[in-house]
């Protein structure tokens, strides 16, 4: 007999192997030849288009796009095209679809109407056969394997790091990357190992075992993260979890926190981080039990799950998901649920 969240823990374990894979020659040069031919067509905006765990991905690739490229970052309402029929004039926008199974047929409506219209499109996704693919001019294929568990793990990050290489890529011009940046990127397979290895998340499940609701906040880089966390949250233990830019947290919602409702906070080195510190603070002054995310402690915090240290702030997103992904996973099963199969939950959502 299987064992709840056996299959979330064995796509949760094999995440450095997919850093590993991406990161190798075929796949690499595959996504810097994409890199390259997006360089030369020059587009002026991008647009992004995904759902679910796919769009914190696609945020990321936004801040990246937005702080690396210099061009000004949309995302789509697929509502616009697919419901209501606007076909807008997509001339000199990159049209980026991001999606695990890539068989949602509003995200490829989107990217079909772009095309009609004159946008470069390009499908990332799992599944490189997938109408989303079909429908784009270019595609990236994630790599990442079948995933085991309803709730996306390994496809998340592998989106994550697909997108780092691809929008680096076209910084270059070439689509290959600095040897700087390919050196630091090389030491991400053990890094994940390393966190995955740390066993705090585990012991923060018994903790918060009996929670009622959650909060994750972040901002920069990390806020992608924090969103992911709370939709893990949601989708594994049905526990309401809200996630919010520090920023946004403290124009507001911090009035609803308070001893009871633990936040999780991602914190890590980079001006991001540094700005999430006095957030850290004011939640402190309200007594909020606080758990940070990162490679250092933070004053006011109770806990932190630990992260390593990076060179880079880019870097840390793919690295700070690992630890709360754990949580996740262990929270579920301390509750008695089971996260390999969420209730009314499919691996593919089809949204129109």
């Amino acid at each position: 007999m299987t064992q709840r969240g056996q299959g979330m823990a064995a796509d949760i374990a094999e995440q450095p192997g997919g850093f590993a894979r991406l990161l190798d020659g075929e796949h690499a040069a595959a996504i810097a030849e994409v890199a390259a031919e997006v360089a030369r067509r020059k587009p002026r905006n991008v647009m992004f288009v995904a759902r679910g765990t796919s769009d914190h991905a696609a945020l990321y690739g936004a801040y990246l796009t937005e702080i690396r490229l210099g061009l000004p970052v949309a995302s789509a309402s697929p509502s616009a095209i697919t419901l209501y029929g606007a076909r807008p004039d997509f001339r000199g926008t990159l049209v980026v679809g991001v999606s695990q199974s890539g068989g949602s047929p509003d995200l490829t409506g989107v990217l079909s109407a772009a095309r009609e219209n004159g946008g470069l499109t390009l499908a990332v996704t799992n599944n490189p056969e997938s109408p989303l693919a079909q429908a784009a001019e270019l595609s990236i294929d994630v790599a990442a394997g079948h995933e085991r568990a309803v709730a996306a793990t390994k496809t998340y990050t592998a989106e994550l790091l697909a997108l780092l290489l691809l929008i680096e890529g076209v910084r270059a011009g070439d689509g290959r990357l600095p040897d700087d940046e390919r050196a630091a990127l090389d030491k991400l397979p053990q890094l994940a190992e390393d966190a995955l290895a740390d066993p705090a998340a585990d012991d923060l499940a018994q903790r918060y075992r009996f929670a009622s609701r959650m909060v994750t906040t972040a901002r920069g880089y990390a806020y992608p993260t924090a969103r992911e966390a709370a939709l893990k949250l949601m989708e594994t233990s049905y526990l309401p979890a809200l996630a919010f830019s520090g920023a946004d947290l403290l124009h507001g919602p911090l009035a609803m926190t308070d001893p009871d409702v633990p936040v999780l906070a991602v914190v890590g080195d980079g001006p991001g981080g540094r700005s999430m510190r006095d957030v850290v603070n004011r939640l402190a002054e309200r007594r909020a039990d606080v758990v940070t995310i990162g490679a250092s402690d933070v004053e006011g915090a109770s806990g932190r799950l630990a992260v390593p240290p990076v060179a880079d702030e880019r870097y840390s997103t793919l690295l700070d998901i690992l630890p709360l992904q754990k949580l996740a996973l262990a929270l579920a099963l301390a509750r008695g649920e089971d996260p390999d199969a969420p209730r009314g939950l499919k691996k593919v959502t089809t949204t129109l």
